[in-house]
């Protein structure tokens, strides 16, 4: 196969590939709605984008609309003059985390937010037959470039930031961000009436999606919901005159939970139904997933892959002890932020284990070098080279061991990069089964039985 793709590289000249590439994806795209009978059609659907926070915030949606539909409808109009949702909502979702319909769910083992080749219009279909009502979709930039996101119907579009990501595949910071900003154009063509568009203001591209010609427009921020606060164990935010508290760490989170909020009333879900839902929510997996198995210090698994978002989740655990295990989320893409994820662990970490992730065909050794390069006295060796707080341990299981190992009471253990992906992606397209939540709890239940000998 790769030999046949460089083979029609060398025969057809890159334009002219380009352009005949996004006409086959987007008659793919067509052809899935026009088999499956355009379902969007047929139910409330929400779309989600963004660089960070996307499946956070579409669980965050899920569980809003589930307690809705475990409620009596409300017999109110929703502020934009649409009618009560009615009892009994049922719901779809399909992000990286998971794919479900209605009462079925299923790990997303994918590793791909948004499946080609007819997948979403067949999900959308089997989501009708499974009588949903609601579908929430997480959207990428990448599933746009092939036309993945066309012909949905939506009713309400998400953005929730944007940092430069998948650069090397879109060939700039600008092209990433208009590959985004492609969801909302196909948001504008929705037949859906009224649309909802929800956007970070507080984001230098939020003002782009809240221009877009839609019915409703509606910019977001925490500063306008103060009194507001946020720390490892949690926070709260005011939302139309109500204390929202939630049980996820971080002001990342709560900014998730004000973008779900604020889409959930627009499209008629009282906002009482809103604070319940929310304050019942106590993990997310694979997004600062706390694991217990009884030990005396935190462990956390989350999917911080960006600079933003590990610098995020570090500043949530205050001025605790860390101990950070991170690689570089993945071989062959964005370089560039190798060395700032380094220098990132280097300002917020106590100790820091650098280990292999997914490095496709690039030298795992040769990424993680790159890595530590960032740190202020740069490199590195399995014992901690010249580096007093550094440890290079390739085998991810044997890092995620010594971290724990080293771990003292009231400590946090932070184990970043891989969220829910449910393999380790090497050269040659191999991949190893692997989920960093249950590596983490597998070794702690060892640990302390070893403690307890």
């Amino acid at each position: 196969m790769r030999k046949l793709k460089k083979l029609i590289k060398v025969i057809i000249p890159e334009p002219l590939l380009r352009r005949l590439l996004s006409f086959y994806h987007l008659s793919l795209a067509y052809m899935g709605a026009v088999l499956y009978r355009h379902p969007a059609r047929k139910l409330l659907v929400i779309g989600i984008t963004g660089t960070k926070g996307k499946s956070s915030t579409a669980e965050m949606l899920n569980a809003i609309f589930e307690e809705a539909g475990r409620l009596q409808a409300n017999q109110q109009t929703s502020w934009l003059g649409l009618p009560p949702q009615p009892a009994g909502h049922t719901t779809a979702v399909l992000n990286s985390i998971r794919i479900k319909t209605g009462a079925k769910s299923e790990p997303n083992l994918m590793r791909m937010t948004m499946p080609g080749r007819f997948f979403i219009q067949k999900f959308l279909s089997d989501a009708v037959n499974a009588q949903c009502t609601v579908a929430i979709l997480e959207m990428t930039s990448q599933g746009a470039a092939q036309h993945r996101h066309r012909f949905i119907d939506m009713d309400a579009l998400i953005f929730t930031n944007l940092a430069p990501e998948h650069i090397e595949s879109h060939g700039s910071y600008e092209a990433y961000a208009d590959a985004k900003f492609e969801i909302g154009r196909e948001f504008v063509r929705s037949r859906k009436r009224p649309r909802v568009m929800v956007a970070n203001a507080d984001d230098k591209e939020g003002a782009r999606y809240l221009a877009l010609a839609v019915e409703s427009a509606l910019p977001i921020s925490l500063s306008a919901c103060k009194p507001w606060s946020a720390d490892e164990h949690g926070g709260h935010f005011n939302f139309d005159g109500l204390d929202i508290s939630i049980n996820l760490p971080g002001e990342f989170s709560l900014k998730n939970a004000l973008a779900a909020a604020t889409t959930a009333q627009a499209l008629g879900i009282q906002s009482t139904v809103i604070m319940r839902a929310l304050g019942k929510i106590r993990t997310i997996p694979g997004r600062a997933e706390t694991i217990e198995a009884g030990q005396n210090f935190t462990v956390v698994v989350d999917y911080a892959h960006t600079p933003d978002s590990l610098e995020a989740l570090y500043r949530a655990y205050g001025k605790r002890r860390k101990i950070c295990v991170l690689g570089a989320t993945g071989g062959g893409r964005d370089r560039w932020k190798r060395k700032v994820m380094g220098g990132i662990a280097d300002a917020s970490c106590d100790e820091i284990i650098l280990t292999n992730e997914d490095p496709y065909d690039e030298n795992p050794r040769a990424i993680v070098d790159e890595v530590a390069s960032g740190m202020s006295s740069g490199g590195g060796s399995a014992s901690g080279g010249e580096h007093a707080k550094l440890q290079i341990i390739m085998g991810r299981r044997e890092a995620i061991r010594r971290a724990l190992s080293l771990a003292r009471e009231g400590d946090a253990v932070l184990i970043t990069g891989k969220g829910t992906d449910p393999s380790i992606c090497s050269a040659n397209g191999e991949q190893t089964p692997w989920s960093d939540a249950g590596v983490a709890r597998e070794e702690l239940e060892i640990l302390l039985k070893a403690k307890d000998v």
